[in-house]
């Protein structure tokens, strides 16, 4: 075993008093605290990095795109040296997420923090040592860490912003009869760009633009790339219930009378 493996495996048994406090939070669904994140951050750290993390400031996080981050500055001397300083552990406090859950995010992102901590150099930012050492925990520990998490539909209703929105909506109808939608950026020039290019493509039946208020929509990305999102054309009738087609004429956007 590797010297850098070592220090994942070593030392379990110095934690044991903690553990003894710590393993019995109620199993059932919970929304993180910062207390709680601080606790788990103490624990695993001696359970599985050998205390080897400083403590870092936490942060509860309610943003939608993701349950957990760690961020940092990164600096670069004159003489080419990194420095990583300022790390921040960010937890999503909005989803509500089973004990394991939480865990496995908080050892997550402790791992993308020693890393960066020490230094070491990956192919990426879930590249080759970042899943040696995932893999590692997840044998040791019985943990079930992963690249990404899947929510369940709860979940993801949670992180969604419920809030309704003006959003610019292209609804791309593709001659396999696929339906598709894209939330493009309010600015003329980006929808213009958008519409031109993907009326042109070969596998599209056609392209309709809508101005709407609904917090459908907020759950898609915003830009001008040239893709969709498939969806089903059910789950289109009730947010496009009252909103306002758009047409392209004349190098402008005009509005329609009505949705159609």
């Amino acid at each position: 075993m590797s010297k850098k493996l070592t220090i994942y495996v070593q030392n379990v048994i110095y934690c044991c008093n903690f553990a003894n406090h710590f393993l019995f939070w109620p199993i059932r669904n919970m929304i993180a605290t910062e207390q709680y994140i601080r606790e788990a951050f103490e624990y695993y750290n001696k359970l599985i990095f050998s205390n080897s993390l400083p403590l870092i400031p936490i942060k509860l996080s309610r943003a939608k795109s993701f349950l957990g981050q760690l961020t940092y500055k990164r600096k670069v001397s004159l003489f080419g040296k990194t420095q990583y300083t300022d790390f921040c552990l960010r937890i999503n406090c909005k989803v509500d997420l089973a004990k394991d859950e939480l865990d496995d995010t908080i050892i997550h992102e402790m791992i993308h923090y020693y890393i960066a901590y020490n230094k070491i150099a990956d192919t990426s930012t879930h590249g080759v040592q970042f899943r040696r050492l995932m893999n590692a925990i997840n044998k040791k520990y019985s943990r079930h860490i992963t690249i990404t998490h899947h929510g369940t539909q709860e979940q993801n209703d949670q992180l969604r912003d419920k809030k309704a929105k003006w959003h610019v909506v292209a609804v791309v109808k593709m001659k396999d009869g696929k339906t598709g939608i894209k939330v493009i950026p309010r600015v003329v020039e980006r929808i213009v760009y958008y519409y031109n290019n993907v009326s042109r493509s070969p596998e599209v039946d056609s392209v309709r633009l809508y101005l709407v208020l609904h917090p459908y929509f907020n759950q898609f990305p915003n830009s001008d790339k040239l893709n969709v999102v498939y969806v089903e054309p059910d789950k289109l009738v009730e947010p496009l219930a009252n909103a306002r087609q758009l047409i392209y004429k004349d190098g402008h956007i005009q509005y329609l009378k009505s949705a159609q």
